[in-house]
């Protein structure tokens, strides 16, 4: 038996005890003596990092007002590699927003479209291009914007999120036209450089494009995200959605001496906290009626994913740098904590006294602040009427003639969950297995996506989340980077999957 065929045979059964739908024996891009003339990056890594580092050079940070030229560098750059790769380009412009006092312009987006087949399936890639703030000073071993390979990790700003993974893209389709392999599907990205900054204006373009440049999308893939382990891939079909509150307390129209005041007034600040000790139990367990009932419920079929998910309760507690767990001896109750179920989150309170040193201050209105991790079939404002119900109730329970108010920051954020077992993911699967030897975890995540949400809604079609970086890639913090492995053979299952998708029929998404 070839050494193919031997690992083809293990990949066969899927998933253990997941029910997964078994993977095909053949998954070439056309046949094995193809493959070597195919993955160009086994003979020019160093092509791919260049990139990469130019990519990396553009200090394309969108919450900076100064930096809005480098944004637009940056749209332009990614357009221009684009038309190389036989896109047609459009920059949609729009327009300009006040930040701290001044008119500066908004980085336009890029609509792209490489064939319009109409027997050919149709692939839509989103992904931004700006970056979080970074400067050396922050605690960075190397300047941020200058990427800088050691031990085979490529440290930059922008290298896993998400500069690195469209490049992934690029580099895929770029190794379908230099060995003449027929691309087997219709290609669009839509490409901001606004995420960072609450993705100003593209949530109008999404909407007026609805049956123009998005009518024909058959699939949507992001990836925007990481793997849950350094070592082990994984397709992500689920993240929790977010409810994001503010519970004020006023006790007067000024500050106070707590010498001269103090015993002699109702404090803000002793009925805020009380009002927050009603929101969860010392477990963390979530203490408002209802916010449960709607949860689904946990189905075998479910349950099995997570048996053989590559991820270590010991490597978790180090990584998160806290005393405890929660379930300190259960993989699956942990995974599901983070991803399965609601949680609620104290984030801090406004107004309090918060500096070094000391002040005996009596602060006259204070500010509690918390989310709610949503989960599918739960619905942000019905969370919101449990919420405000509750903390009435309860304000009403503590006497206090204090101003009390609550409310949520915003309309919430919906959860979001694909089908595991939908075929787009088998051909993700399927995938990964050619580009890693190995079946990718089937995961969730504990987070939330908005433009997942927006683009499903959309175009009404499934949307899966195929990462490239690893759990331990830094993005948003100090000394970001992307393993050159997960950079390289990233690539190489971009193109595979490009080619699965190939093989699937319209009917099937």
């Amino acid at each position: 038996m070839s050494e193919r065929n031997s690992m083809m045979n293990k990949f066969g059964s899927g998933v253990a005890g997941s029910n997964l739908p078994p993977l095909d024996e053949d998954i070439s891009l056309k046949k094995d003596s193809d493959k070597d003339d195919f993955w160009l990056h086994r003979r020019q890594p160093s092509t791919y990092i260049e990139t990469l580092r130019e990519a990396v050079g553009i200090r394309s940070i969108s919450t900076w007002p100064d930096a809005r030229n480098e944004c637009l560098r940056m749209v332009q750059w990614t357009a221009a590699k684009l038309e190389e790769l036989g896109f047609e380009t459009e920059l949609r412009k729009m327009g300009d927003q006040d930040m701290d006092g001044k008119s500066v312009p908004i980085p336009p987006i890029i609509l792209a479209t490489r064939g319009n087949d109409q027997y050919k399936k149709t692939l839509l890639i989103y992904g931004h291009l700006d970056v979080q703030p970074a400067r050396q000073s922050d605690g960075w071993y190397t300047e941020p914007f200058c990427l800088t390979e050691d031990d085979g990790k490529l440290y930059g700003r922008g290298a896993s999120d998400d500069k690195g993974p469209l490049l992934g893209w690029f580099h895929a389709i770029e190794a379908y036209i230099k060995t003449s392999i027929r691309i087997p599907i219709n290609i669009k990205f839509v490409l901001e450089t606004m995420l960072e900054s609450g993705s100003e204006g593209l949530d109008d373009l999404m909407m007026n494009q609805k049956n123009q440049f998005l009518a024909d999308v058959d699939l949507v893939a992001i990836s925007d995200n990481y793997w849950l382990s350094r070592n082990q891939p994984c397709i992500t079909y689920g993240l929790r959605g977010l409810c994001y509150f503010f519970v004020e307390v006023e006790c007067g129209s000024k500050d106070l001496h707590s010498g001269v005041f103090g015993g002699a007034v109702r404090e803000a600040l002793p009925d805020l906290i009380w009002i927050l000790d009603q929101l969860v139990d010392v477990d963390g367990n979530i203490l408002i009626p209802g916010i449960l009932d709607n949860v689904c419920p946990v189905l075998p079929e479910e349950e099995a994913l997570y048996d053989g998910i590559d991820f270590d309760l010991e490597e978790f507690k180090a990584d998160s740098g806290v005393k405890a767990l929660r379930y300190p001896e259960d993989k699956r109750a942990t995974l599901m904590a983070r991803w399965r179920f609601p949680c609620l989150t104290l984030h801090g309170i406004q107004g309090a006294f918060g500096d070094p040193g000391a002040k005996t201050v009596i602060p006259r209105k204070v500010i509690g602040k918390f989310s709610i991790r949503l989960v599918p079939n739960q619905r942000p404002e019905r969370i919101d009427k449990l919420v405000r119900d509750f903390l009435v109730q309860k304000w009403e329970e503590r006497g206090s003639p204090n101003k009390f108010q609550c409310y949520m920051a915003d309309d919430g954020l919906k959860p979001w969950c694909a089908n595991p077992f939908h075929p787009s993911y088998k051909a993700a699967r399927q995938a990964t297995a050619w580009a890693y030897g190995r079946i990718p975890d089937m995961t969730r995540e504990g987070g939330t996506l908005e433009r997942l949400l927006l683009l499903q809604e959309i175009t009404g079609k499934n949307v899966l989340l195929i990462p490239m970086g690893s759990c331990d890639d830094a993005a948003h913090t100090k000394n970001e980077k992307i393993n050159m492995e997960n950079y390289i053979t990233g690539t190489k299952l971009f193109s595979a999957f490009i080619h699965e998708v190939g093989k699937l029929e319209r009917s099937e998404l």
